[in-house]
């Protein structure tokens, strides 16, 4: 008899081709189609995160939009950084957090620009009181089918975007996190297994595992623990704004050894584990979440 507890990991949400579909900058999670699952109606909390006071880069789709809802359950005040252009997405987070009865701050800023990590941390401490809490997600993803398509200024956007802006944002919030504080980074499965298409991408994802494990020991002594996230290919809106070369969006995710793309919700607990005080043993780690690639380093 089969018991009706489990669920096959395989089927558990969307197993079907994705409908091919492109979007200008910046792409919505609003207008995906099917819409991610970010735990919107599902995640529960239990307080883990009780008195916190988070901000979360990427915060109002996909990864980040997953971890601001679990956060604010889980007893949060979250704060949110997002790109310009972002609003809609941006407002339904607002609204889910605010609804879980957590203080929610929106910063529109673009990481590109000098200063911008820092005023976002400068902003939060501003509306909360303080600051213990880093989930460091914000990223440019633009997938280029030759080297010779690659520009150097994308380049030089992603590296600021995706790990540039990294050591801003920590360098601004040191002084602000206590023992017990955490700052947790979101790596990718792409930092181990990096992908001809994405070299630019590729490359600050391995630099982002470097500096996660060069922080932790940096932040040991302070009693503050730093860890990272290495997702597989997981249904956001990076992968609809030039995320993924033409052609590729339908079969998004299904040559994983589990069959299918991830959806944010999957990776929550893994970034409330991290952040709470069960994770009190845990820094200097890279947790896959990868539908079963191996990542090493």
């Amino acid at each position: 008899m089969k018991n009706p507890h489990l669920t096959n990991p395989r089927t558990k949400f969307y197993t079907d081709k994705f409908p091919d579909q492109e979007q200008n900058t910046p792409a919505l999670q609003s207008k995906m189609s099917p819409k991610p699952d970010c735990g919107e109606e599902s995640y529960k909390g239990y307080n883990r995160l009780e008195g916190r006071n988070a901000l979360i880069t990427g915060g109002d789709s996909g990864i980040g939009r997953a971890a601001a809802i679990a956060y604010a359950r889980e007893g949060a005040n979250v704060a949110i950084q997002f790109f310009p252009g972002e609003e809609e997405d941006a407002n339904e987070v607002k609204e889910l957090i605010e609804k879980a009865g957590r203080k929610a701050l929106l910063l529109p800023y673009d990481l590109r620009e000098d200063g911008a990590a820092t005023e976002i941390v400068t902003k939060t401490v501003e509306a909360f009181g303080g600051l213990d809490t880093l989930v460091l997600n914000a990223a440019q993803q633009i997938a280029q089918p030759t080297l010779s398509d690659l520009s150097i200024q994308q380049v030089q956007d992603t590296f600021k975007v995706n790990i540039i802006s990294m050591y801003e944002t920590v360098k601004a919030a040191e002084e602000h996190l206590e023992a017990g504080s955490a700052i947790i980074t979101t790596s990718s499965v792409q930092s181990f297994n990096p992908s001809t298409s994405l070299m630019d991408y590729a490359a600050t994802k391995g630099a982002i595992s470097n500096f996660t494990i060069n922080l932790s020991a940096y932040f040991a002594d302070k009693g503050v623990r730093v860890n990272a996230v290495a997702p597989g290919p997981i249904w956001t809106p990076l992968q609809l704004d030039n995320g993924q070369l033409d052609g590729q969006i339908p079969k998004f995710g299904q040559n994983s050894p589990l069959g299918r793309a991830g959806q944010p919700v999957e990776l929550a607990p893994v970034y409330v584990l991290l952040a709470s005080d069960e994770g009190s043993y845990i820094t200097g780690q890279i947790y896959g979440v990868t539908g079963g690639e191996a990542i090493d380093l």
